[in-house]
């Protein structure tokens, strides 16, 4: 998938995520990587800027396979902010489909 692609949609997809569920750190890197090519190195600066901005809450749970687990939480602004998001994604789909669906236009 092309890398311009995928850093416009990887902030919605990790909103998504934790929208539908709290989730560590790793766990939303290997959901999202069963459909998009990621790796922790793209996510985790993606979830430290939401946390920063308010989006996200996070706290511990202790791990019985090694050290406590940050889990992700969304905040009331998290979830304001994803609908604004995803309202805008979808507007730019319809507009990036209407450019490229007609070719003889």
């Amino acid at each position: 998938m092309n890398t311009q692609f995928k850093k416009g949609a990887l902030e919605l997809c990790v909103l998504a995520m934790i929208k539908r569920k709290n989730m560590y750190g790793y766990e939303i890197v290997q959901n999202i990587s069963n459909s998009i090519d990621v790796n922790e190195g793209t996510i985790y600066p993606i979830l430290r800027r939401l946390t920063k901005d308010g989006y996200f809450d996070t706290y511990m749970v202790a791990s019985n396979e090694g050290p406590a687990r940050k889990y992700y939480e969304i905040t009331d602004i998290g979830n304001e902010y994803f609908e604004t998001q995803k309202e805008e994604w979808y507007n730019f789909i319809k507009i990036v489909d209407y450019i490229i669906a007609d070719e003889e236009k």
